[in-house]
């Protein structure tokens, strides 16, 4: 008796043997289209075409089955031992990978009921809000309090959505399952019944207060607590505080989250801060001491140093953000910054062109250095 002598798997799929996981689902997803049997009623060429797919796309979606597939091609699957023996293997994992294809086509998905709970109670949405604060609040901790839109259980139904006196009634469509099974060639799917909106009830005298839908809109009031050293990004979950379920399904959750406001003299990293602060030039040569704002709102005393250069830092201990949740406090470091004087008089032009008069090399070590240097350098080029 003659056999049938099967297709290479990547011939079928149009695909190199090279091909990725990417390549390989783009290629099945296209030619499951073209071949489903819903799309080609009668034709028993487009129904073989489309179990060849999805053979293929079984063994070559996995690493393993396709490394043996690679090493010893049908053989491999000889003898009950794959998708290859007694029939093209349509099992759970080919259902799972042909979900999607059901969703774009169908709109719904093969495979259990996913969705509300018991009497269609479905869990409501979590919510976001961005809440900014000042480096301040962050470094002392604040109670802020919110107005959040969200929406509340009916207290006239109890969240039922029926008019107090009734009940909701077992849906007659999908008998209170939320789903109904819909043949389709030779699957059968499960899609959300569209009568009760996968509740599995549905509501025959709505109640007048929430048009059935067991929650009416609100503002709440909430009050935000904000840990000192609290960092910017941080989420702070408040449990049930989100959007009310429906049918007197459970509420979501609402999520803050924070972000902190730039600083007029500050920078954060971590529980570090950082200030710039320009000193004129005759500090800078002079030395002194400058009175620089901390973060707790005191001023802190910095010693600069005879002959200070720009971008010198000085750290002060223990004057950085509180580490959340720890005994730990980040530093202070001042970066200071020598300004050169502008818009000068007559007098101070006199006197600085003087005092350049007076300068030697000893009073500007760095840029009689670098000026050596280069005059060596062209020395050099010249030569």
């Amino acid at each position: 008796m003659a056999t049938v002598q099967k297709r290479d798997y990547y011939e079928v799929l149009g695909v190199a043997r090279s091909a990725d996981d990417k390549a390989l689902k783009a290629a099945f997803r296209k030619l499951a289209m073209r071949y489903h049997p819903d799309r080609n009623q009668g034709d028993a060429e487009a129904e073989q075409k489309f179990k060849e797919v999805g053979e293929a796309y079984e063994v070559l979606r996995e690493p393993q089955k396709r490394a043996a597939y690679d090493r010893f091609g049908h053989a491999a699957f000889e003898g009950g031992r794959g998708p290859g023996a007694g029939g093209p293997g349509f099992g759970n994992d080919f259902a799972s990978a042909m979900s999607d294809i059901f969703e774009e086509v169908f709109g719904g998905r093969a495979g259990p009921r996913a969705g509300g709970g018991a009497g269609g109670r479905t869990r409501g949405a979590d919510l976001r809000y961005n809440l900014e604060v000042t480096l301040e609040d962050a470094f002392a901790g604040k109670t802020v309090e919110i107005t959040v839109p969200s929406s509340a259980t009916c207290d006239v139904c109890d969240g039922s959505g029926a008019k107090p006196g009734t009940q909701p009634v077992t849906c007659s469509t999908c008998s209170g399952s939320g789903r109904i099974r819909v043949a389709q060639g030779f699957f059968t799917l499960e899609r959300t019944c569209v009568t009760c909106q996968g509740r599995g009830t549905v509501v025959r005298d709505p109640c007048g207060n929430c048009a059935g839908s067991g929650r009416v809109a609100q503002q709440r009031e909430l009050s935000v607590n904000i840990p000192a050293g609290i960092e910017d990004g941080t989420r702070i979950r408040l449990a049930g505080e989100g959007e009310a379920g429906l049918m007197g399904g459970p509420p979501g959750d609402l999520y803050i989250f924070l972000s902190i406001r730039p600083h007029d003299f500050f920078q954060r990293e971590g529980a570090d801060l950082y200030c710039r602060v320009p000193i004129s030039m005759a500090r800078a040569a002079l030395g002194g001491s400058i009175e620089v704002p901390s973060i707790n709102g005191e001023k802190a005393k910095v010693k600069i140093p005879e002959a200070t250069q720009t971008g010198r830092q000085f750290r002060l201990r223990g004057k950085g953000m509180p580490v959340m949740r720890s005994t730990q406090t980040g530093d202070m470091y001042i970066q200071v910054v020598v300004e050169t004087p502008q818009n000068l008089t007559r007098r101070q032009r006199e006197l600085l062109s003087e005092f350049e008069a007076l300068s030697s090399n000893e009073n500007h070590p760095e840029s009689h250095g670098f000026f050596s240097r280069a005059k060596e350098f062209f020395d050099n080029l010249s030569q």
